[in-house]
């Protein structure tokens, strides 16, 4: 029998169900609609980006995360326990990013020598838990990248070594999408730019296209694995030159039939927004990749919450029908607050974005669009904030039996207390 709180949570569900209903908005549908969406959790977050390949080495390539709360994982099986709390805390069935670091292995393996074997435990962990997996491979904290330069290098050899380390990339995902069923997103992000204004802002970019070429040259199965490619507008000692700026991948996923975009929400300029460049990029590129992330000032990786931003990102995608050609990660990493509590946080902020784009009366607002008559298109936009959307996430949290409410960090603090305490 329903506690007095899950009826209390029904009632209110049910109340809110017929004002949507008077929008002509199902919620049922909605719900539905929201279940089916899978985001990818990023595992640098429970580790700050540090990886198991070479633990004593700090991070570089415009990577830098800050603070230092207790109980970040320390192992890989560390990290999938904690990755196992925050799924369960976190309502639908969602996926895991997977930076290439994060390999298991007894012994020193080059980045250019990674092979689906060092990465087996994952799949044997991913299928065990109905995880999809996506990756990336690694091109930043490594002694070939402290000079800020890795596809685009000057020198044939370190190029060579990163080209092999991306094919590479591009296998292991291939063999996650065998493995599990569903198609891993790999994705590439170099770091590659300088502090100040180079001499040739053309060379290194012509250096880029011939290795990316040259990364992509062998076709991958679809149904196995999608390749994506990320742009950068500046970074930590690139303040002034990017080589692979939004206009060159734009460009370079243009003139290809086989390539996604990603749009990182923190890699523009602070004015610049990803959700105006959606509906554009999807008229000429097949998928879009989204790492939603939050921004304050720069690049900065906060852990997302519910912003205009967001809310506009996530309107974009479902009002422009684009459910299908979107792929949803995460990307920040705080190591000021519990780590865990990161994760859920943001990823159930991102879903919460989701609803109420799904709850909209897309109907009704285009008709009144069509018809010109954008007082009302404006009076119901604004009437809208303060629908009852609360119950309806309450009662989708409720049906997927995770935590309603702030519950959800009473299970991280009992989490944090008996284990992540206990780290040293």
């Amino acid at each position: 029998m329903p506690s007095t709180s899950e009826q209390n949570l029904e009632t209110a569900y049910q109340l809110a169900r017929e004002r949507y209903q008077a929008l002509g908005v199902d919620t049922e549908a909605a719900l539905k609609a929201l279940r089916s969406i899978s985001i990818s959790l990023h595992c640098w977050q429970g580790d700050d980006v540090g990886g198991f390949e070479d633990p004593g080495r700090g991070l570089s390539g415009g990577i830098m995360t800050t603070g230092n709360y207790p109980g970040k994982a320390r192992s890989i099986d560390e990290l999938r326990a904690d990755l196992d709390l925050a799924y369960r805390l976190i309502p639908g069935r969602h996926r895991l990013n997977l930076h290439a670091i994060y390999l298991e292995t007894t012994r020193k393996i080059e980045r250019n020598q990674i092979r689906p074997e060092h990465f087996a435990g994952w799949v044997d962990w991913a299928r065990a838990n109905g995880h999809g997996i996506d990756f990336n491979p690694t091109c930043f904290s490594h002694p070939l990248a402290d000079d800020g330069f890795t596809l685009a290098h000057a020198d044939a050899g370190i190029r060579r070594f990163w080209i092999e380390h991306c094919i590479a990339s591009r296998q292991i995902g291939a063999y996650f999408g065998r493995e599990l069923g569903t198609p891993c997103v790999t994705n590439v992000w170099i770091p590659d730019g300088t502090k100040d204004t180079p001499f040739s802002r053309a060379a290194p970019r012509q250096r880029l296209k011939e290795s990316l070429d040259a990364v992509f040259a062998e076709k991958i199965d679809p149904r196995h694995n999608l390749d994506a490619v990320e742009a950068k507008l500046f970074g930590i000692g690139s303040e002034s030159y990017v080589v692979g700026s939004h206009e060159f991948y734009l460009g370079y996923v243009t003139s290809r039939d086989d390539l996604l975009l990603c749009l990182d929400a923190g890699h523009f300029h602070p004015t610049e927004v990803i959700s105006d460049k959606i509906s554009s990029a999807l008229l000429f590129v097949p998928e879009l990749l989204l790492h939603v992330s939050r921004g304050v000032r720069w690049d900065s990786d906060h852990v997302v919450t519910l912003t205009d931003e967001l809310q506009a990102i996530m309107q974009e995608i479902v009002r422009g029908d684009y459910l299908n050609r979107v792929h949803i990660g995460l990307d920040f990493f705080d190591a000021s607050i519990n780590r865990i509590a990161a994760w859920v946080i943001g990823a159930r902020a991102s879903l919460r974005g989701l609803l109420l784009a799904l709850l909209e009366p897309r109907d009704l607002l285009d008709r009144y669009e069509r018809d010109g008559n954008f007082s009302a298109r404006l009076a119901l936009l604004e009437e809208l904030k303060g629908m009852p959307f609360g119950a309806v996430w309450d009662a989708y949290c409720l049906q997927q039996e995770v935590p309603v409410g702030m519950a959800f960090m009473d299970e991280v603090k009992s989490y944090e207390a008996a284990v992540l305490a206990k780290r040293a």
